[in-house]
């Protein structure tokens, strides 16, 4: 069979190194002017540096309260020994609770 057009040149073998390299760079440059890259951490989540005591027992407070929420709904739709551990993680957490909302009070009294 003959073909209209002829063979493309071959692919000249590229060092994609310096390519990514220097993409790096420039995405770099234009997302993060004068700040240096964060080394990363060995955990999935990080807490910033910068927060005060209250902000982070009002935030575990209502963490605990949601987590609360989740297991209680949850023990009202399981039987058995299940229902049984779920409201042990129930009043887990409401122990819990109590000792993060005695914090919070201590830290910054209401009153």
């Amino acid at each position: 069979m003959i073909k209209d057009s002829p063979n493309p040149p071959g692919q000249p073998d590229f060092d994609t190194s310096t390519l990514h390299e220097v993409a790096y760079r420039a995405i770099n440059h234009y997302l993060n002017p004068g700040k240096p890259i964060p080394e990363p951490t060995d955990g999935l989540f990080t807490v910033r540096a910068d927060l005060g005591t209250e902000t982070l027992l009002v935030n575990a407070s209502q963490d605990l309260a949601s987590i609360s929420e989740i297991a209680n709904h949850m023990a009202f739709e399981i039987e058995g020994s299940q229902r049984n551990v779920a409201l042990g993680i129930c009043r887990m957490l409401e122990g819990v609770q109590l000792l993060v909302d005695k914090a919070l009070n201590v830290a910054h009294p209401t009153s």
